[in-house]
């Protein structure tokens, strides 16, 4: 790992802020992946009677 000297907090921290950003984002495209596929079965299974 380099020398972050007096800035290591802040490049830390804004490492940190983008990983927590981009798991929340995995994250919510995941649940609303998940939301959309049931709506779907549902309005398929809807259809067929």
């Amino acid at each position: 790992m380099p020398v972050l000297g007096k800035y290591a907090v802040t490049v830390l921290s804004a490492y940190g802020l983008s990983l927590l950003f981009l798991v929340g984002l995995v994250a919510w495209s995941y649940l609303r992946w998940r939301g959309v596929k049931a709506e779907l079965q549902r309005q398929e299974d809807s259809q067929d009677v």
